[in-house]
C-alpha cells in the first residue's frame, strides 16, 4: 500500500514538472504569437518615457513585493539604451540600463551589468520574448536566477510583462507589471531618483 502511493506521487510529480517544461509559460515559442497584432515594435513601444508598475510573487504566489519605475528608451538605428529606474514599496531604489540590439529578423540581444552573460530574445508578433540570467543585489542573497520575460503589446499600446525567475528549474519568483508610454508634458505621479 505505501509503495504503492509512494509511486503515485512520484508519477504525479514527473507528469507536473513534464506539464509545466513542455506545455506551460516556459514552453512558449515567439513564433505562436508571429500573426497576432497589434505588431510590437520595439523601436517605437520601447521607446520615450514608460512607466512601470508592477507586482513580485513569491514561490508560493504571495505578493512579496510591489514597485513603480521610470523607464526611457532611446533609439540609434538598431540600438537601444532602455534605463529603469525602480522604486520597491520598501523604499529600496534600483536602477538598471540596458543595452539592447535588434536584428533585422526580430532578434533581440540584451545586456545589463546585473546580466551574467547576453541576454536573447526575439520580437514576433505583438510579444516579445527575452532569456537571460541575472544576478540578485548582495542584500537580496547574490543569486544567479535564469529568467524567462515576455512582454504582450494590448490594442491600447500598453505593455503587459511576465517574467518567471528560477534556480536549478525551480520557480523561485514571478513579476508582472505594465508598462505604459507617458506624456513627458504631464507630470509624473512618481518621483524616483
Amino acid at each position: 500500500m505505501v509503495s504503492a502511493l509512494i509511486t503515485l506521487i512520484v508519477l504525479a510529480l514527473i507528469a507536473v514538472l513534464i506539464l509545466t517544461r513542455f506545455f506551460g509559460f516556459r514552453a512558449q515559442s515567439p513564433a505562436q504569437y508571429a500573426t497576432l497584432g497589434p505588431k510590437f515594435d520595439a523601436r517605437l513601444h520601447l521607446s520615450g518615457p514608460i512607466l512601470c508598475e508592477g507586482v513580485i510573487f513569491g514561490p508560493l504566489g504571495r505578493v512579496t513585493s510591489r514597485f513603480v519605475a521610470q523607464m526611457h528608451g532611446t533609439w540609434q538605428g538598431n540600438q537601444c539604451r532602455l534605463t529603469e529606474s525602480f522604486l520597491y514599496d520598501s523604499g529600496i531604489q534600483q536602477n538598471r540600463a540596458w543595452a539592447l540590439t535588434l536584428g533585422a529578423d526580430g532578434a533581440l540581444k540584451a545586456l545589463a551589468d546585473d546580466l551574467v552573460g547576453p541576454g536573447e530574445g526575439r520580437v514576433a508578433g505583438n510579444a516579445v520574448q527575452m532569456r537571460y540570467k541575472i544576478r540578485l543585489p548582495e542584500g537580496s542573497g547574490g543569486h544567479v536566477l535564469n529568467v524567462v520575460d515576455w512582454m504582450y503589446l494590448m490594442p491600447n499600446g500598453t505593455i503587459m510583462n511576465r517574467s518567471q525567475f528560477r534556480k536549478f528549474g525551480i520557480k523561485v519568483a514571478e513579476l508582472v507589471a505594465t508598462m505604459r508610454p507617458v506624456d513627458p508634458t504631464v507630470p509624473s505621479p512618481v518621483t524616483t531618483p
